[in-house]
């Protein structure tokens, strides 16, 4: 199968393009889970029980577990092989943000894919194609190109004027949208990265993007709005979008009524 396809056999079978982030910060995790032997895979673990029925998706980003050493990677670890297990439909992005020479990108490839098992990886252009080799090669996974992020400091490098394919005075993030979906995509395996505080620029990357899945960050906690990116970003099939968000369903008092709320909000607009 692939693996774009996994995440929208899934969005059609329970009618959701939600994204829950297992952004679990150890600092913020209920006391209850830290009297625990594995604290950040309890919680994740419960997240998972409480949000999966409106979840087409779930995120992680290893910085939350990476910072507590070799006890947070194990959890993370744990985290992947307890959704395999027992949600294996559910589409998986390692948010990583990885992008360095070939060479080096081939250790992360086989750590995030292959040890981990993510279905995808979050990945930064500036290194070119040469460099993300190893991902775009990877048929069987999925390379999540960042192009807007939803940071309000996105555009002191994203908004550079820029010449491309031609065309000048074209900002940085339109000239990525372009280079992936006309060059780096030739596996059908990109993905692109538009944060949700952006919606103009997101109606103009699905322009050029046609029906390519776009990630959403933004949701929530940074003010992104749901009927806004609905508008600007679904695609000709009604999909081509994982709206993402973390800290206001995973720290919330009813994990699964927010879920829920959300995925039900993402609903009307999908109708």
């Amino acid at each position: 199968m692939n693996p774009i396809e996994k995440y929208n056999q899934r969005a059609k079978k329970i009618n959701s393009l939600l994204c829950v982030g297992l952004d679990s910060d150890f600092s913020k995790i209920p006391e209850k889970f830290k009297l625990l032997e594995f604290s950040q895979f309890e919680f994740n673990k419960y997240i998972i029980e409480e949000t999966n029925e409106y979840t087409s998706s779930y995120k992680m980003n290893s910085a939350h577990y990476e910072m507590r050493g070799d006890v947070g990677i194990k959890e993370l670890k744990m985290t992947m092989d307890y959704l395999i297990q027992n949600n294996p439909d559910i589409f998986t992005i390692c948010d990583a943000k990885r992008g360095d020479i070939a060479n080096t990108n081939n250790g992360y490839v086989a750590s995030i894919f292959d040890w981990m098992g993510f279905d995808s990886v979050t990945l930064h252009p500036y290194f070119g194609s040469e460099s993300l080799k190893p991902f775009l090669d990877r048929k069987d996974k999925v390379s999540i190109i960042l192009c807007r992020s939803s940071s309000p400091g996105a555009g002191e490098m994203q908004d550079l004027i820029v010449q491309h394919s031609g065309l000048n005075n074209v900002p940085l993030w339109q000239a990525v949208a372009e280079k992936v979906t006309n060059e780096w995509n030739k596996n059908n395996n990109c993905m692109l990265m538009v944060g949700a505080t952006y919606p103009e620029e997101m109606k103009k990357v699905r322009g050029i993007a046609g029906d390519m899945t776009i990630l959403v960050p933004g949701i929530g906690a940074q003010g992104g709005s749901v009927e806004e990116v609905m508008k600007a970003g679904l695609n000709s099939e009604g999909l081509g979008l994982i709206i993402h968000s973390a800290r206001g369903i995973i720290f919330s008092e009813n994990p699964k009524e927010e879920a829920k709320k959300l995925c039900e909000e993402i609903r009307k607009y999908k109708a």
